[in-house]
């Protein structure tokens, strides 16, 4: 089996692992190069493909917007009023900000 590309130095991985705060161990830097070698060989094989005249495929199906039109409507103030712990005439009392 051919040995792959190396793209991704180990002091890539450590610099990586730090950005996402992760303590990695020695070992598991080596196998993690390994790995995200293998995945950016993968990408690189799939660049090879030929998509002239494929149209760029956004959704798997052809959904526009499903959510309902935006439109202003009263509040209902009283249902809101009904879950608050506290409320004085319409407003919702909090406790003081210090």
């Amino acid at each position: 089996m051919k040995k792959p590309q190396q793209i991704i130095s180990e002091k890539d991985v450590e610099h990586l692992a730090e950005l996402a705060r992760l303590d990695v161990s020695k070992k598991d830097i080596i196998t993690l190069r390994a790995q995200l070698n293998e995945i950016l060989v993968y990408f690189r094989k799939i660049d090879e493909v030929d998509t002239e005249g494929v149209p760029p495929t956004y959704h798997v199906q052809d959904l526009v917007n499903v959510l309902r039109d935006d439109k202003p409507q009263p509040p209902e103030s009283e249902a809101l009023l009904g879950n608050a712990p506290q409320k004085k005439d319409r407003f919702i009392k909090a406790p003081k900000m210090q």
